[in-house]
C-alpha cells in the first residue's frame, strides 16, 4: 500500500463501527483541506466537516457506521486520488436536515473523491443520495421521475464480483477501463444512441434516488434518453465535450470513477 492508501484504510476500519472517528480523520485530512459536500453543506473546512457534518450524522443516526463497497486509487492530471462509495447506516433517531426521524434503520449512500498532496487529503468531494433517504422515509415530495417510470429506489448491494476493495494498482487495465468509459460518455445524448454498443443487453444501472435503478438496456434507455433531452449541451463531462467538465476520472482494474462538481 502507498502511504495515502494506508491512511485511508485506517479511517475505513475505524468507521466500520460506531465511535470516535476524529483521530483517523485528522490523520487523513490536511488541516487546510477543502471538503465539498453536496448542498446544504457545500464547502467545509476539516473541523466543520467533522463537527457539523459527521457530528450531525452521529447525533441523528444512532450507532452510525459506514461500509465501503468500492475503494479505488489512481491518478488524474498528475494528482493522486482515492475514490470510494458505500453506505452510512444507523437508526434514524433525531431530525436531520429537516427530515423527520423514523426510529428505524436507515441507509445513506455516499460517493467520495479525495485528492492527496504530501500524503494527506487537501481536496475532497462528497456526494450524498439525500433523495434516496427522503424516499425511504416517505418524505420525498415529487410524484414523477425523469424517465418513463420511476425505477427501483433502495439499498444497492456491493459488486457481485466482491472485488471492490482494490489496493493493488493495475495501471494498464485501469487506463483501458477509463478510456472505455470516456468513449461511452462522449456517445451520450446522440441522435443515433451511439452509447448502446458500450453496454451489455442485460446491464444493471444503479441510479440515485428519484432517478431509479433499472435492469436491461431498454429500461435504461427509458430513463436516460428523456432525461438527457431536457438539457442543451448535455454531455458526460469528457474534456472538450459539451458544457460540463469533471474534476477527476481514472480507472483501477475493471472499475472507473468519474466526478463533476457544479
Amino acid at each position: 500500500m502507498t502511504s495515502e492508501q494506508q491512511l485511508y484504510e485506517i479511517f475505513r476500519q475505524s468507521a466500520k463501527q460506531p465511535g470516535d472517528w476524529a483521530p483517523a480523520l485528522h490523520a487523513l485530512f490536511a488541516p487546510q483541506a477543502v471538503i465539498n459536500v453536496v448542498h446544504p453543506f457545500n464547502a467545509m473546512s476539516r473541523d466543520a466537516y467533522l463537527e457539523t457534518f459527521l457530528g450531525g450524522l452521529n447525533e441523528s443516526f444512532l450507532g452510525l457506521s459506514r461500509r465501503d463497497d468500492i475503494v479505488m486509487s489512481g491518478c488524474f492530471e498528475e494528482h493522486s486520488w482515492i475514490s470510494v462509495t458505500g453506505y452510512y447506516a444507523g437508526r434514524f433517531d433525531a431530525p436531520w436536515l429537516g427530515l423527520k426521524p423514523t426510529q428505524e434503520l436507515a441507509y445513506l449512500r455516499y460517493g467520495e473523491f479525495y485528492r492527496f498532496d504530501q500524503s494527506q487529503v487537501v481536496e475532497a468531494y462528497v456526494f450524498l443520495d439525500l433523495p434516496e433517504l427522503m424516499m425511504a422515509t416517505h418524505q420525498w415530495p415529487i410524484a414523477t421521475g425523469p424517465g418513463l417510470s420511476r425505477g427501483y429506489t433502495g439499498l444497492i448491494q456491493g459488486p457481485a464480483s466482491q472485488d471492490g476493495l482494490i489496493w493493488d494498482r493495475d495501471t494498464s487495465r485501469g487506463d483501458d477501463s477509463s478510456q472505455r468509459v470516456t468513449e461511452m460518455l462522449r456517445a451520450l445524448n446522440t441522435p443515433d444512441e451511439a452509447w448502446r454498443p458500450f453496454w451489455h443487453q442485460d446491464m444493471m444501472w444503479y441510479g440515485p434516488g428519484a432517478f431509479g435503478s433499472f435492469k436491461g438496456i431498454e429500461a435504461f434507455r427509458s430513463f436516460q434518453v428523456p432525461f438527457e433531452s431536457q438539457f442543451e449541451g448535455w454531455s458526460g463531462g469528457a474534456a472538450g465535450n459539451g458544457l460540463t467538465s469533471h474534476f477527476a476520472r481514472f480507472g483501477h482494474g475493471d472499475y472507473v470513477c468519474s466526478g463533476g462538481w457544479p
